[in-house]
């Protein structure tokens, strides 16, 4: 019999778990490129979670004796140990978390662990470690959505009746109750969540069997590894189990629309704490000063989010270019999947812990809102209604009249409700005293009491409906 040299003995350790092919190790460039456990050591537990129930699931069959099962599941439970202390001794040499993870098993439990990858492949091992990933990051995500959707709530059943002007083409339309603007984003985070918990529900079927693309040989029972994992069932499909990344794009696509409405939110607080606006402001705790300027209070909390959802946008573009060529089954391209998914997760989590805790810091200026809403003639339109409801004038031509009423507002340098009732005569001569009780901001935001709309008795309803729905 033929001696192994030091150098094979090496290569041949270096390789135990996939390199009996291999006379050889890697080179120092394809480890370089290879190498993921720097990232992926994320999935250890859930590595480990799935590895569980495989070995449970083999003993159950009958494929593994018993008396190696429960030493698989301790030599797991001490892994696991380890991996929550953060005191697993992680290797780049061993490529992976999964291989880190069996290989550690290996040195612990002896031969028992080499049976641990019975009748599974590393490609339907990783796609369950990244489901079970996913859909904790997708509750995650639905919770820190509801905690700002109360933070704004409770914000919003502050300002019912504080008005403020509402714009379009970010120019003076209408005055609207500031807790009706607050109720916006509610619903805009509401959709987000159903995008969380439509993503989680399709990705809750379990690729654990599928093996390498083909499923196998060995007598296992997918069903039961699925319930034990908490999914609904197994993947349909072995192939498709194995190359599906589906489920993180629809992760991504949910965090990046959560991200345009925290990067939208985030906008309109940095323009209302502009001194020109003066609408909010926030304590030191949640802004910065300037090294030279003394007088000077920024946004920064809310800059960085704005400036974060590109971040985010970038790692969905990516992963659609990641997919859009891929044919089945698994490629080695899937390694891309994970580490800008992760940095997806943190950079989300930690935006919309900035957000919760700035809407919650608002102070508000109900006197600067009250009087930007007053300008711009924001009131023309309750004009135009007044003409059409009591004059009897078609609305087309109501808003003809008002267009010269305002052209007249201009020239006199003064607003619609300063106008003297005489100088409103000029122009449409029926026109009675009570119109000024339309041309406040305060009663153009209390008439608007159509389903939805800002009249406080509408914004009190959808408050109380606002809290039934999301909290």
């Amino acid at each position: 019999m033929k001696h192994k040299t030091s150098k094979e003995k090496s290569a041949g350790s270096r390789n135990r778990l996939w390199g009996g092919r291999f006379a050889a190790g890697p080179s120092a460039i394809l480890r370089a490129i290879n190498v993921s456990v720097g990232f992926d050591r994320t999935l250890a537990l859930h590595d480990i979670r799935g590895s569980r129930a495989h070995a449970r699931m083999l003993g159950r069959q009958g494929i593994l004796p018993a008396p190696d099962v429960d030493r698989i599941l301790a030599g797991l439970a001490a892994i696991e140990a380890q991996v929550k202390k953060n005191t697993f001794p992680f290797e780049d040499a061993l490529e992976d978390v999964h291989m880190n993870i069996e290989s550690r098993l290996f040195d612990a439990i002896g031969e028992a662990g080499k049976k641990l990858h019975t009748a599974r492949s590393r490609n339907d091992q990783v796609a369950t470690g990244f489901r079970l990933w996913t859909r904790e990051a997708l509750e995650h995500l639905d919770e820190k959505l509801k905690a700002l959707q109360a933070a704004l709530i409770a914000q919003a059943g502050q300002h019912v009746d504080t008005v403020m002007p509402g714009l379009t083409h970010f120019q003076t339309a209408q005055p609207v109750s500031f807790a009706h603007h607050l109720l916006a984003y509610v619903e805009m985070l509401g959709r987000d969540r159903d995008r969380a918990r439509a993503a989680r529900a399709r990705l809750n079927e379990c690729p654990l069997g599928a093996a390498a693309l083909a499923g196998t040989p060995w007598p296992i029972d997918r069903r039961q590894t699925a319930r034990e994992l908490g999914f609904d069932a197994p993947c349909a499909n072995s192939l498709d189990a194995v190359s599906d990344r589906d489920f993180v794009l629809d992760y991504v696509h949910a965090a990046s629309m959560a991200m345009l409405h925290l990067s939208r939110l985030a906008e309109e607080i940095i323009l209302w704490m502009n001194p020109q606006f003066g609408f909010v402001t926030l304590g030191d705790d949640l802004t910065t000063g300037s090294s030279i300027m003394p007088q000077k209070r920024n946004p920064d909390a809310a800059e960085l989010v704005r400036g974060k959802a590109g971040r985010v946008f970038g790692a969905l573009v990516q992963m659609l270019c990641l997919l859009k060529a891929l044919p089945l089954a698994y490629a080695k391209d899937l390694q891309e999947d994970k580490e800008q998914t992760f940095m997806v997760e943190e950079t989300l989590d930690l935006c919309l812990s900035a957000m919760t805790a700035m809407v919650g810091g608002l102070r508000v200026n109900k006197e600067a809102m009250e009087e930007a809403a007053g300008k711009g003639f924001a009131t023309a339109t309750d004009l135009a209604d007044y003409l059409a409801r009591e004059l009897n004038l078609p609305f087309r031509d109501a808003h003809h009249v008002t267009g010269r009423i305002v052209k007249l507002a201009e020239e006199k340098g003064c607003g619609l409700p300063d106008l003297p009732l005489s100088s409103l005569r000029t122009v449409e001569p029926r026109i009675g005293p009570n119109v000024f009780e339309v041309l406040s901001p305060k009663a153009s935001m209390s008439s608007r009491a159509s389903l939805g709309g800002t009249a406080p008795l509408r914004v009190k309803e959808a408050l109380a409906e606002a809290k039934r729905r999301f909290l």
